[in-house]
């Protein structure tokens, strides 16, 4: 039992009961009633200790087509904390508890309701802030990761199957099962998991919010950009070197995602303790971003790396590089570019100038993953546990390659198989769904 409309005061409030005891508990709080009907809504007054306490709507839902697969009854009452907290008192003396976090989404998944991957995407779905994030969830809710999960347990399992063969006859020394199948099966595999695994970067980007840091030298106009992307002088911009001491963040939807930008402390050498202290806090932004702009004055070498920031940790970002200032040159002179699809944008974030062409270059990298046929993964421990499928399929290839016996092929295709699992709940331990179910809100 728990209250599923958020805390505080509000115009109605949802009590949500589950198991096969709630229907029973619920009519004891009316008058006359025996009975509900099933998926109807019901007008009924609620009494406590002979005392009317509200009129209130009570649907039943009956097992198992309920959301926990139990029976369910949730009553909609006025949003009074005091009504919800004396609902509450009077089902806890009847014999009902109170629900612990995530409570009824954990009994969905034990009745095969849901799959744990589809699981934790209902608290995607209840934490989505942008139109982006909404919509990996509810792919992820409708089984999108588990449909591709599925396709790869087939295979393993296929490929198990036909080294199971094998040591069925291992003292006949005869390899029963064809190496270049093995191969394919293995091929097939890499295909789906690959590039699962490669939507991590992007996904869990979109979910959380894309962070795209500003860096570049003092006085490049790092702050006016800001500004000018968010709509709004968040930043404060002067003519004087290094004014900008700490990270400053902003968030703004462009195309349905959420973008997290982090205007920086320029970059170059100094001997302020107070503007290393800043230039620090940049480079660890760009650690931590998705996409780094990297922002230059016109006169400034194209795309040249701001001082002290190594290429390295530019590697596995998305990279745009910025001419500032294009306003300042003479009209009849060329904007720089060495003509190469990577050259640098030219804009003006005074002036406004080529911004449309940089949210298009921002936004493009991550417009995959709203393509409605693309699976993409979300979650952290979906990623770690299919990074370990992957290393078991190297496992797989190497011991095949190199004559291992069977047997010890077998386990790291039984190791794998515990992997795949473990997102969908197959395989699953007690302290892990603990874990994951603490995060959820308590009436979910």
């Amino acid at each position: 039992m728990a209250v599923a409309t958020p805390p505080g005061v509000g115009g109605i409030a949802v009590l949500r009961l589950s198991g096969a005891a709630a229907p029973d508990l619920v009519l004891q709080l009316t008058h006359g009633r025996t009975s509900w009907t099933p998926r109807q809504a019901t007008y009924v007054q609620l009494y406590a200790d002979g005392e009317l306490l509200d009129d209130a709507v009570v649907t039943y839902f009956a097992a198992p087509h309920s959301y926990t697969g139990d029976d369910c009854v949730e009553i909609s009452c006025h949003g009074s904390q005091y009504v919800q907290r004396r609902l509450l008192d009077v089902l806890t003396a009847a014999g009902a508890r109170l629900a612990e976090p995530g409570e009824f989404t954990m009994r969905a998944f034990l009745n095969g309701r849901l799959d744990l991957s589809q699981a934790e995407a209902v608290a995607d779905l209840i934490d989505a802030t942008s139109q982006g994030a909404h919509r990996l969830a509810s792919r992820q809710l409708r089984g999108s990761v588990a449909g591709r999960l599925a396709q790869l347990r087939e295979r393993f399992v296929k490929l198990a199957s036909l080294m199971e063969l094998e040591l069925d006859f291992s003292e006949e020394d005869v390899e029963f099962a064809d190496r270049s199948q093995l191969q394919q099966l293995l091929d097939e595999i890499e295909q789906l998991a690959l590039p699962l695994a490669d939507s991590f970067r992007f996904g869990n980007a979109v979910r959380n919010g894309i962070r795209v840091a500003i860096v570049g030298q003092p006085n490049v106009g790092k702050s006016t950009l800001l500004n000018a992307l968010v709509g709004d002088d968040r930043a404060i911009v002067s003519p004087t070197p290094g004014t900008t001491r700490d990270t400053i963040e902003e968030c703004v939807t462009i195309e349905g995602l959420l973008f997290r930008f982090v205007d920086t402390a320029g970059l170059r050498h100094s001997s302020d303790d107070i503007e290393l202290a800043g230039m620090e806090r940049s480079r660890r932004a760009v650690q931590e971003a998705d996409t780094v702009l990297v922002v230059s004055d016109t006169p400034d070498t194209p795309g040249a790396t701001p001082c002290d920031i190594p290429h390295e940790l530019l590697a596995d970002k998305e990279v745009v590089y910025l001419l500032n200032k294009v306003d300042l040159l003479p009209q009849q002179q060329p904007l720089p570019s060495d003509g190469s699809p990577s050259a640098p944008l030219a804009i003006s974030a005074k002036q406004g100038i080529g911004l449309d062409k940089l949210r298009a270059a921002i936004v493009e990298p991550y417009l995959k993953t709203q393509l409605p046929d693309t699976t993409v993964l979300t979650n952290v421990r979906h990623h770690r546990a299919l990074l370990a499928t992957l290393q078991a399929v190297r496992h797989i290839r190497d011991g095949l390659a190199s004559g291992v016996p069977t047997d010890l092929v077998v386990v790291d295709i039984r190791d794998a198989l515990y992997h795949i699992g473990s997102i969908t709940g197959q395989v699953t331990d007690s302290e892990i769904l603990h874990a994951i179910f603490a995060d959820f809100c308590v009436g979910k």
